[in-house]
């Protein structure tokens, strides 16, 4: 890479420009909640059925709103229902994709569940199934436009598909800004931790090149396999590619800027840092890949274009800062930290290495804090005691060890503890902006009748000849009405429309529906649970009135909801299982040990537990949130999991590299502030681009951005640097069993070891006067100290 230099970034100049210019734009993610589940859910069965047995279409996923809070007029609510009748008719010619109109509306009593009376009417519009999002909010507007006048008092359009729609176009709409603001603070970041101003332009150059070819990749990958990205999928791609970039141009920088303080010529310094640096971003590059690709053991849609769609986005990630990074670095030499960080040799030094140490512990922080006199106040001496304990030297004193072990686990399973009643939901309309039309126009209908009444639920009871038992039927009608959760429903004895129409009673015979509205918002939480709740009791609800041999079927939005967090729930453990075995192989073969890779999955668990506490305390039981939106803890988790493996590979990874040479307390001595440091800069980096999926403003992306923002700073802050090191210090060399040559600590090897282990840190690190050390590591000859 960096003998071929200028033919590396060539080609990936190429590269980016065919793919920003000849490749076709991402597709327009389309469907509703179906687009969640598989071919085979018992909810879409249900309702496909209902269509063939029915002559009446009964669900409605987009709704027009009449409201006149003062009262809608007797003029107006008879229009709405010689509207709907002539629209069945087919009087106003092809309305495709509308079907049909069903007119509801809150007067006297029409509805049992209403808060208001005479105020509030819905047209619920019944969409082909064929029609896409778009399509179906089009026709609604336009039947609104074509076929309503002011008297009417059309508050607008909404529902579950028209929510969808806004979703999509707000994603659509804030990708620009995500990236821009991303940009912004990667650039910031990196220009502040190596005090530069050509570190930020080599990352935005990578991050760019990155980008926009995954971009272009992940479009024609879905278009290959016939599937459409979804769009929750494409600000996360965004995300995750800046991140994971940043991340591994850290790692780059941060192996140069210390080579260069020991090796004068550049094009060495270039060499001997990338060959240190590039096998384990490699190694960490394809376990994130890995990880990710666990998900494709999911039977969920979004789930399974998620695995692959991420994985790609890392592999793309890393065989770009593999290649283009050294190669960039070849071709900028020491200007990529220009201005140059205080203590770096100039060009043509002697390559010593200087007195004070690099980094935001180096001559140039000396020097402020001394103009500040920092040294003489009480928060300095603070923080020396602290980092006197819990630095590499504290932490590899085993009673020091076993005490911050204790109390981080301690704390991160108390900070866990809100996960334990996590609730999970799929609400489109209450995760929109405030502002948002279609969300007011949602809450001007709930105003009127309940917060369930957008998407009802239909069950469909079947039975031979059942539809002559209408008393039965118009029994179990009441019954259900009292039920928890449930706010009222529509059925026999209690319809809207006349019976010949097919509304309620098939045609065959053999099979009735009811339509439920709950009183919570029916993708919430709340509302899956009540669904849950009157199907244990349906059972009892059919033998109570008589109907014991008959079956029933559920459909609907909620029906649908219940079945996607139910799949979530047993996809959970699968793909758990999966992503932790793929990260393991890897740390085993990685380490050579069976040992420590436990130990550092079970740390990363842990950090993983108690970020999703967190979130849950913070958006449902502080913010009053119906449940996290499904989809939320199962990305963050398998997100984290890998991410955690690749900050194990890189603190770990340069601790089992000096513990060849010296004894496992000395090799974390020596290895773990370096890591350290780069590895909390890099998880400031990605913690910030992961985190800046906040500014899509849907309350999914909020609560996912929170969540990785937090799970990967408590893996850095607390994990690799006070767990991790703790672990290791109590396990001693048995962490590295069975493969793993590990010298064991000077306490438990005697003075001769001590001796030893001197030796081998000065053979490594070159003596600060430029004199040659003999193999003993002492000047002259002369024998080492102690």
């Amino acid at each position: 890479m960096v003998r071929g230099r200028w033919l590396v970034i060539g080609l990936w100049a190429v590269l980016a420009v065919g793919s920003l210019t000849l490749l076709p734009s991402p597709a327009p993610s389309g469907g509703g909640l179906s687009g969640f589940l598989p071919d085979d859910s018992p909810a879409i069965r249900v309702e496909v059925q209902s269509l063939s047995q029915f002559a009446f279409p009964l669900l409605a996923r987009t709704e027009v709103v009449q409201r006149d809070p003062a009262g809608l007029s007797v003029a107006a609510q008879s229009r709405a229902l010689a509207r709907a009748a002539a629209a069945n008719r087919g009087d106003y010619g092809n309305l495709y994709p509308i079907l049909g109109v069903l007119p509801l509306p809150n007067t006297m009593g029409a509805f049992p569940g209403s808060r208001e009376s005479g105020t509030t009417v819905i047209n619920y519009l019944f969409m082909s199934p064929y029609a896409s999002l778009s399509d179906s909010e089009r026709a609604a507007r336009r039947f609104v436009a074509e076929h309503f006048d002011a008297q009417d008092h059309v508050v607008g359009v909404t529902g579950s598909v028209p929510a969808r729609a806004e979703q999509s176009a707000i994603i659509q709409d804030s990708l620009p800004t995500v990236e821009i603001v991303t940009l912004i603070a990667l650039v910031l970041i990196v220009g502040l931790s190596f005090r530069s101003l050509m570190a930020p332009a080599l990352t935005l150059a990578v991050a760019g090149t990155s980008v926009v070819i995954t971009t272009k990749a992940v479009g024609v990958g879905a278009s290959w396999i016939g599937v459409s990205a979804p769009s929750e999928l494409r600000p996360l791609l965004v995300a995750l590619q800046l991140g994971i970039v940043t991340d591994y141009v850290i790692f780059f920088l941060s192996g140069l800027r210390t080579t260069m303080t020991e090796v004068a010529d550049t094009r060495e310094a270039v060499c001997r840092s990338a060959a240190d640096v590039a096998p384990i971003v490699a190694v960490a590059g394809v376990t994130v890949a890995a990880g990710t690709a666990a998900l494709l053991a999911s039977s969920s849609g979004l789930f399974r274009a998620m695995g692959p769609g991420m994985a790609l986005a890392v592999l793309v990630a890393l065989v770009v800062s593999i290649s283009l990074v050294p190669a960039l670095m070849a071709v900028l030499g020491r200007v990529v930290f220009w201005p140059l960080v205080p203590g770096l040799p100039a060009a043509g030094g002697d390559g010593a290495r200087p007195a004070g140490r690099i980094g935001p512990a180096g001559t140039g922080s000396a020097q402020l804090s001394a103009l500040v006199s920092w040294r003489r106040t009480p928060l300095h001496w603070l923080q020396r005691q602290v980092g006197r304990r819990l630095g590499a030297d504290g932490l590899t004193r085993p009673r020091t060890a076993a005490v911050v072990l204790v109390v981080t686990v301690a704390g991160l399973l108390a900070a866990a503890v809100p996960a334990l009643h996590l609730q999970l939901g799929a609400a489109f309309v209450p995760s929109l902006p405030v502002d948002n039309k279609v969300r007011a126009v949602a809450q001007a209908a709930e105003a009127g009748f309940s917060d369930g009444i957008l998407s009802p639920t239909m069950i469909v009871v079947s039975g031979p000849g059942i539809t002559a038992k209408r008393g039965e039927l118009a029994e179990l009608r009441r019954r259900i009405e009292v039920q928890p959760g449930v706010a009222g429903v529509v059925g026999p004895g209690l319809q809207p429309l006349p019976q010949d129409l097919g509304v309620v009673y098939s045609q065959g015979g053999d099979a009735a529906r009811l339509l439920v509205i709950m009183s919570s918002q029916p993708l919430g939480a709340s509302a899956i649970g009540s669904l849950r709740d009157l199907q244990q009791a349906m059972p009892g609800l059919l033998a109570q009135v008589g109907l014991v041999s008959a079956q029933v079927g559920y459909a609907g939005d909620t029906a649908l909801a219940a079945e996607i967090v139910g799949n979530t729930t047993d996809d959970l453990f699968r793909i758990a299982v999966a992503a932790l075995l793929v990260n393991a192989l890897i740390l085993v073969i990685f380490l050579r040990a069976l040992v420590a890779p436990i130990l550092l999955l079970v740390a990363s668990v842990l950090a993983l537990l108690a970020s999703l506490g967190i979130t849950t305390w913070l958006f449902q039981d502080r913010l009053g949130q119906d449940g996290l939106t499904f989809y939320v803890p199962f990305a963050a988790a398998v997100l984290l999991v890998a991410l955690g493996s690749d900050y194990n590979i890189f603190g770990v990874g340069h601790i089992w590299s000096e513990a060849r040479v010296r004894p496992l307390t000395e090799a974390i001595r020596v290895a773990l502030p370096e890591s350290t440091r780069a590895i909390s800069v890099a998880a400031v980096t990605l913690a910030a681009s992961l985190g800046l999926l906040a500014v899509v403003p849907l309350d999914p992306f909020r609560q996912l951005g929170f969540a990785l923002a937090v799970g990967i700073m408590l893996d850095a802050l607390v994990v690799r640097s006070l767990l991790m090191p703790s672990m290791l210090t109590l396990m001693g060399t048995a962490s590295g069993w069975p493969w793993a040559r590990l010298r064991p600590s000077p306490a438990r090897a005697g003075p001769r070891l001590v001796a030893g282990a001197r030796s081998a840190r000065a053979t490594r690190e070159p003596d600060p006067t430029g004199k040659t050390e003999g193999r003993t590591g002492s000047p002259a000859g002369r024998p080492p100290d102690g």
